[in-house]
């Protein structure tokens, strides 16, 4: 599913009309394709009160036609209008035709009606502006949307649903305007849009679903970044024919853990064996293999030599070395630490002097570390890698303030992963995939359950993984970012998001491999 911005939804529009999909038409569709999705979220329709919250432009015609609907459907509906609509408009006819109650702004004296209807209603529909918004709010609507958020305080449950997306928010950058309403939900029409994922405005759309409105997404063909969806993941996910042995499932070779992060070597390798990779080895020193033993039992492992207990010997470097031809994927990085040792380890496995070929790389944590520090290191390493950054990180590696990178992850995690020649992701709410060719892609899942210590140990393994069996290294990517963000919605259903741990991911992600297949 093509991400859009909105000159680019605007040519789509125009190439419909085209071919036969008039304006008038799709927004029959986009209302009606927002109503089914207000009653499913409110589980149905029946004695429910809904507010509607009409605007001029094209998102207050499509709130007319979700009105509309949901009235015929068995919902009390309320429509607010802000904002002069022409006494022809059909969408309003049709709405006054069926004595839905409908009342001006403009004629409110003190907001009474509104006050009324707000105070029994059971969600409000924002299809003010949508990506119409041209100027800060003020006014009437300044005092509403107010007034929207304090109600929604007092009462949690009330939903408040955003049309498109909510008014205020900039459709491509993710601006917002201070009035904006906190959505519970953002029922997005045709396709999404870059702004719903960029903050400040990716805190205010809560759960974003994408209604289809009947644009042709083949006619889009000048955009390059889609949105990660299971019917993207199916087809890429890896065949698991009977005939198979382990070794048709590819081998990971982990180096990870040290003693003050030995967590990041299990769920490292855990991630990785639970999305079906064949053979796991952790080379670790022989005091983190005692330690990790008994709860690491599926793994191999390769004893590493010691300066001291628990610290990597300088020497590592060529018995990890030795091993490279017998391994599909290194997974390097994780809770490595960064002492002098560790960075002296990770800089020549990855920049030898002597040139040899390595396996496909999965770097996180210590080892993305190291190469900020490491004076244009892209140069040096021309190895297919996946890199799996998190804001911070990512600014060690760039230069770029977290801020910056922040407003806009999709343009950045694209940049610069086309300047260092490799596969980026940048981690975080809505992580965003991008390869070294401008492909990109961007995970639904904005889950503060996941911020948690390990979580991205086990994204990183799953994504070496899921390589490990033969995945393009942008689909082994994306196809893991999936994996672990469903994951983690599985753990949130059952447990909420304060209190999960990155270990209750693990068992999750067979889950949702195993999902997605029976759809």
């Amino acid at each position: 599913m093509k991400i859009l911005t909105a000159s680019q939804i605007r040519q789509l529009e125009e190439r419909c009309a085209g071919i036969g999909l008039p304006s008038d038409k799709l927004m029959e569709n986009a209302g009606k394709a927002v109503a089914g999705e207000v009653e499913r979220i409110l589980g149905g329709t029946d004695r429910r009160h809904i507010l509607f919250l009409v605007g001029p432009g094209n998102n207050g015609g499509d709130g007319l036609v979700a009105a509309r609907h949901l009235h015929d459907w068995g919902a009390r509906v309320t429509v607010y209008l802000l904002g002069r609509r022409g006494d022809d408009d059909p969408n309003l006819k049709l709405v006054r035709e069926r004595d839905i109650g409908c009342v001006e702004a403009a004629k409110d004296e003190g907001l009474s009606q509104f006050n009324e209807a707000l105070a029994s209603a059971d969600a409000v529909i924002d299809a003010l502006f949508g990506t119409g918004t041209a100027r800060p709010f003020s006014g009437n609507i300044l005092s509403i949307l107010d007034r929207v958020n304090k109600a929604k305080k007092k009462r949690p449950r009330r939903r408040i649903i955003a049309l498109d997306l909510p008014s205020g928010i900039n459709a491509d950058s993710g601006a917002v305007d201070p009035a904006t309403l906190y959505a519970d939900y953002t029922i997005t029409l045709g396709c999404p849009k870059p702004g719903l994922f960029n903050f400040p405005g990716a805190e205010r759309v809560g759960k974003i679903t994408v209604a289809d409105i009947g644009m042709p997404e083949n006619m889009a063909e000048e955009a390059t970044s889609e949105y990660l969806t299971g019917e993207w993941v199916r087809p890429v996910l890896p065949e698991r024919p009977l005939q198979a042995n382990k070794g048709s499932f590819g081998r990971v070779l982990v180096v990870a853990g040290s003693m003050k992060y030995i967590g990041a070597a299990y769920l490292a390798c855990s991630g990785a064996i639970r999305v079906g990779a064949g053979l796991v080895t952790l080379a670790a020193t022989p005091t983190l293999q005692s330690i990790l033993a008994s709860k690491l039992t599926e793994v191999t492992y390769l004893p590493l030599p010691e300066s001291r207990p628990g610290a990597v010997s300088p020497e590592a470097v060529r018995l990890i070395s030795q091993q490279f031809e017998s391994y599909n994927v290194l997974l390097l990085g994780c809770g490595l630490g960064q002492s002098q040792a560790v960075v002296k380890l990770v800089r020549s496995i990855l920049i030898p002097r002597q040139r040899r070929e390595l396996p496909v790389l999965v770097l996180d944590a210590d080892a993305l570390n190291t190469l900020a520090d490491t004076p244009r290191w892209w140069q040096q390493l021309t190895t297919d890698a996946i890199l799996t950054p998190h804001s911070g990180e990512m600014a060690r590696l760039t230069g770029m303030a977290v801020a910056e990178i922040q407003a806009d992850r999709l343009e950045v995690a694209k940049k610069w992963a086309a300047e260092w020649n490799k596969t980026v992701v940048l981690k975080g709410a809505y992580t965003v995939i991008a390869s070294p060719e401008g492909r990109s892609v961007i995970s639904p899942v904005a889950n503060p359950g996941l911020a948690s210590a390990g979580s991205g140990d086990v994204l990183t393994g799953a994504i070496a993984g899921l390589a490990a069996q033969g995945l393009p290294l942008f689909e082994a990517a994306a196809v893991g970012v999936y994996l672990h963000g469903e994951a983690g919605e599985l753990v949130r259903n059952r447990l909420g998001d304060a209190g999960m741990i990155a270990s209750d991911l693990l068992p999750e992600l067979p889950v949702v491999i195993k999902n997605l297949k029976e759809i």
